[in-house]
């Protein structure tokens, strides 16, 4: 009995150790000797196996399940998001974000260098470029030298009455001006340049402060000046501007009805003559409108460091370098000053070659 009993355990145990519950039923129940008295054994071993697998397969599958539930709220999600597309509208648009992401993907790599691949400086080349285009300026300036004055017939110039040198309708005529204050000394004025409204002007405003910097060298202070860069031809050459032709300066300006100061330099490599210009006032009206302002030629003083000399001397109209404009009132307080456009023409009614006497003991050089 003992060893039919171990026989029908043994072989109980290959069966489940297969893993199969049919194979189980089949071997519990093909008429095998023993089957009554062992029933209760098989019995137990079903229910130890089952209970071991229930055990094992709820261990297993609390991850999954966990894992499937994210995969589930995930497609909820995804599912009320996108719209239900016609198989023709997927596939199409399957294929244009394909492309999409595949354009923004090269422009990516693109835009991304890797530290091997640093982008080559090759100062030789800079130089070699910058010396081309010198050459290249200075082959189109002998070129207009040999048509005429700046390029254009010499007959057309000689007609000219009237000439626009500076207007302002866009940030490269803002340029080709600077503005400077008595910050640069320790003073408190600002002054500032922008583009007027519909880019049609420039407007020149800022705060004028008299009060003096306090570093004990400085007595008087509070002034704001905008003036123009020195024309630079090749090689860095400096250019000239030639109104031997007219009379008379152009402006149309609308200010706040501070008075201004026109200060015109000559092209001059002297250094002793670097603080030398010829300067005129200009009182501005206030109010909307613009107003006209026409200053001869003749009327521009000498002055030197500032200050109006004794000895006076006229002004070489075709060597002009540069304009400029001056606040110093010693007004504190803000100020604006609008300029739609300067030139120069030719008024046949002024005929006055220069507005100051000179005697021999003041400029002794003028009657040799």
């Amino acid at each position: 009995m003992m060893q039919s009993r171990g026989m029908v355990n043994r072989r109980c145990e290959r069966l489940l150790a297969a893993g199969g519950i049919e194979l189980f039923a089949e071997a519990s129940f093909s008429g095998s000797p023993g089957r009554n008295l062992h029933f209760d054994f098989l019995t137990m071993a079903l229910i130890h196996k089952l209970l071991n697998g229930t055990y094992i397969l709820r261990k297993c599958l609390e991850p999954s399940v966990a894992s499937l539930s994210t995969r589930f709220a995930d497609y909820c999600s995804s599912s009320l998001q996108k719209p239900v597309a016609t198989p023709g509208k997927a596939s199409s648009q399957r294929n244009t974000e394909g492309g999409l992401q595949g354009h923004h993907q090269r422009e990516v790599a693109l835009d991304i260098t890797s530290p091997e691949e640093k982008p080559e400086v090759s100062f030789d080349k800079a130089i070699k470029d910058e010396i081309k285009d010198h050459f290249r300026r200075l082959k189109d300036d002998i070129v207009n030298h040999w048509i005429g004055p700046e390029g254009r017939p010499l007959q057309e110039v000689l007609l000219e009455q009237a000439r626009v040198v500076w207007q302002f309708r866009g940030k490269e005529d803002l340029d080709k001006w600077t503005v400077t204050s008595d910050k640069t000394i320790g003073g408190r004025s600002e002054v500032f340049l922008k583009m007027g409204k519909n880019n049609q002007s420039a407007l020149l405003y800022g705060t004028l402060s008299s009060v003096a910097p306090q570093d004990g060298e400085s007595g008087r202070s509070g002034y704001c000046a905008m003036i123009s860069r020195i024309p630079r031809g090749p090689f860095e050459r400096k250019r000239s501007y030639d109104w031997s032709q007219f009379n008379t300066l152009y402006l149309r300006v609308r200010g706040d009805g501070r008075p201004w100061m026109v200060n015109i330099r000559e092209d001059t490599d002297i250094i002793q003559k670097k603080n030398q210009m010829h300067s005129y006032f200009m009182f501005t009206r206030g109010g909307p409108y613009w107003q006209e302002v026409k200053i001869p030629f003749s009327k521009f003083f000498f002055s030197n460091q500032g200050r109006i000399r004794d000895a006076q001397y006229q002004l070489l109209l075709d060597k002009i370098s540069s304009i400029g404009f001056t606040l110093a009132d010693k007004v504190d307080g803000p100020f604006f000053l609008e300029i739609d456009f300067i030139g120069v023409f030719t008024d046949p009614a002024h005929t006055e070659e220069f507005a100051y006497e000179n005697s021999p003991v003041l400029n002794p050089r003028l009657f040799k």
